[in-house]
Order: C-alpha cells, then sequence, then structure tokens
C-alpha cells in the first residue's frame, strides 16, 4: 500500500506529464508512493495523456473533473480520493523542487508536525528568477495572510507542503476551496495551533505550458481572505456582487454626467447610462464573481438577456420600495439605500439562480483534436 499520495491540480500540462512523474520517480525511490492528477477538463488532452499513462503505470491515477473549476477544490477533492496517511501537493509546471519531498516527509514523521511547507523564504529556499513584481506580489500576499491565520509560516503563499491526513480531516469540513491558495486555507481553518515545519527550495522557471498566474490567481486571493474575514456572516459572492454594483454605480453616474454635458436629455442618459452598466455589470460578475460558474460561447449571450431582465425587475423594485418609503416620511437617502439593498439581494439571488447556475450545465468545450 503507498504511504504518499502527491496530488497534482492540472490545466492544460499535458507536456509536463511524463516529465513530472519521471522526476517524482527518481525523487520517491524506496518510498511507497502514488501519484494523483486532478485535471479540470484540461482542453489539450492532459486527463487524456494520464489515463494512457496510468494503463502501464499503477502508480497514476487521474480524477477529471467536469464543469468544476479552481486549484484549492482540485487539491481537496485529490486528497479526499486517496487512503495514504500522508499528502503531498505540487504543481504541474515542474517549479516546485521534488527532490525534497523525502526531506519534508521525514521531517513530518520524526517531529510529529501536522504540515511541512516547501517554503522559499528559509535557508535553502530561494524565489529562481522571479520578476520584481512577482516577488512584490508574493510579500504582499505573505503580509495579507497574516490577518486571517495564526500560525507563523514565512511562505503562505506556497503552493508545495505535504501534510499529515489527520490534520486535513479535521479540517476539511471548515476550508473555502476558493482560488489558488490552498496552503493558507488549510492554515486559517485550524481550530488550534498548527504543528508547522518548513524545508527550502528553490523556485523554478517554467520550461513548458503556459504561466497561471495573472490579475485572476490575484483577484481569487482577494476571495478567499474575504470569506476568511466575512464568510461566516455573508455569502462572499454577494460581497464582491456588491463592489462590481458599487463600480457600475460610477460608471452610471460618470457616463449620464458625460452624456448630459453633451446636451442629451437626462431621462436618454439614464436609459443609455443603465443599459451599459448592467452590461459591464455581467460580465464583470461573469468574470469574477461566478468565475468558478463563468459562462461561454451561446451561454453567455443567454445569461445576457436572463441578467438584463433580472436587473430590470431590481430596478422596478428599488423604484417602488423607495417611493413608499419616502410617502411615509422618511429621509430620501434611508429611502433610497433601502431601495437599493434591497434590490441587490433580488438581482444577486435570481442571477446566481437563474444565470450562473442553471446555464453552465449547458457549456460544451470544443473536442479534443
Amino acid at each position: 500500500m503507498p504511504e504518499l499520495a502527491v496530488i497534482v491540480p492540472t490545466f492544460n500540462e499535458k507536456t509536463n506529464v511524463l516529465p513530472l512523474i519521471e522526476a517524482v520517480d527518481r525523487a520517491l525511490a524506496g518510498i511507497e508512493y502514488e501519484i494523483v492528477f486532478v485535471d479540470d477538463d484540461s482542453l489539450d488532452g492532459t486527463s487524456e495523456h494520464v489515463r494512457a499513462v496510468a494503463q502501464t503505470n499503477p502508480r497514476i491515477r487521474i480524477l477529471q473533473r467536469i464543469n468544476r473549476k479552481g486549484l484549492a477544490s482540485a487539491v481537496i477533492e485529490g486528497m479526499m480520493s486517496t487512503s495514504t496517511p500522508y499528502l503531498a501537493v505540487i504543481d504541474g509546471d515542474m517549479q516546485h523542487d521534488e527532490r525534497v519531498l523525502p526531506q519534508m516527509l521525514s521531517k513530518l514523521k520524526q517531529q510529529q508536525l501536522d504540515i511541512v511547507v516547501g517554503s522559499r523564504h528559509v535557508e535553502g529556499g530561494g524565489m529562481g528568477e522571479f520578476s520584481q513584481s512577482r516577488v512584490l506580489l508574493s510579500n504582499a500576499g505573505k503580509a495579507l495572510s497574516r490577518s486571517i491565520s495564526k500560525t507563523p509560516v514565512s511562505d503562505p503563499m506556497s503552493g508545495f507542503f505535504l501534510l499529515d491526513r489527520r490534520f486535513l480531516d479535521e479540517v476539511v469540513r471548515d476550508l473555502s476551496s476558493t482560488g489558488f491558495k490552498i496552503l493558507l486555507d488549510l492554515l486559517a481553518s485550524a481550530r488550534r495551533p498548527v504543528q508547522l515545519g518548513e524545508v527550502g527550495y528553490t523556485f523554478r522557471v517554467r520550461a513548458r505550458g503556459e504561466s497561471k498566474l495573472n490579475i485572476i490567481v490575484s483577484l481569487e486571493y482577494l476571495h478567499l481572505l474575504l470569506d476568511k474575514w466575512v464568510g461566516a456572516y455573508v455569502p462572499v459572492t454577494y460581497v464582491i456582487f456588491g463592489m462590481v454594483g458599487a463600480f457600475g454605480v460610477l460608471v452610471n453616474l460618470s457616463i449620464i454626467l458625460l452624456m448630459l454635458r453633451f446636451g442629451v436629455e437626462f431621462s436618454q442618459a439614464f436609459i443609455w447610462s443603465s443599459s451599459i452598466v448592467i452590461a459591464v455589470n455581467f460580465f464583470l460578475n461573469n468574470a469574477f464573481t461566478f468565475r468558478s460558474r463563468r459562462l461561454q460561447g451561446a451561454g453567455l449571450m443567454v445569461g445576457l438577456v436572463l441578467f438584463y431582465l433580472a436587473c430590470l425587475i431590481g430596478l422596478m423594485v428599488n423604484l417602488e420600495i423607495a417611493n413608499s418609503l419616502r410617502a411615509q416620511g422618511f429621509p430620501l437617502w434611508l429611502a433610497s439605500l433601502t431601495g437599493v439593498t434591497l434590490s441587490s439581494v433580488w438581482n444577486y439571488w435570481i442571477t446566481s439562480i437563474l444565470v450562473w447556475r442553471a446555464h453552465r450545465r449547458g457549456l460544451r468545450r470544443p473536442a479534443i483534436s
């Protein structure tokens, strides 16, 4: 029976599969292990490639997720799909140094730790050829992480770590499963002091494929922070939905003022600006708020139409409530705020059900040639 499962979340990493398998096999010589690839239905045939390799290599397993995305949730599903007492997480892009895995496992067992982190910020570690901007981004994330995690760790942004299953069983039901930073999620979800160790490694330059680090990753990191800050009281998606809506209000006012300056009547300016802002809000919510359920292709157009209808109903609700409260003598600001808040709740509730839940099942990815 394998002692260690190496969980590898992938998306479009077909060219790295064999090099990673060979590298892990060399590193874990003498250790009983298995590799669990968790693939988010890659377009490049990663799942099919791993499945073919698994036919001749009993150490290899594949978990292909359909209509589900996200590194954190992929890692959790991969860890829960195996029975090994120890679990390692490593990226599929070959940038983590698999050669330190035996040292991480030995440290965890000998010191009876909950988790051992592969760190770029301790002795023996380094950022490699990271650009200065990415170093600054990493340091900023490290600083923000202290607000939600009580466990001191030099590299909370690391995606390379090894943990005891017993620790996973303690925290798994409290995980946010949000974004890319599963390590921070694990540490922040613990209800007791975490017994943590660190092993240094140098981050490598990606040799094949494309980097997944972009603005979306940064936003999903903020999503995780928000979930830990306010997730117990209000859905984080509603908070982001509200932030998008607040941005839309500013855009709306700007467009109206611009049109008024060019001589457009207020009523026409209001109609045009509202129509534009509804579309802007839809695309922002599709990209950020509901990223894990985002619409594509024909579903995107259907979702846009439904979003317009829902928001128009919300606008009428807003006006009706505000007018009713004003008629009862409420101050203008309170009547307006109440109307906006209730219509916001309506828009979030109805669009999350009709737009970003119903239509994701209809999405189809292109066939692999």
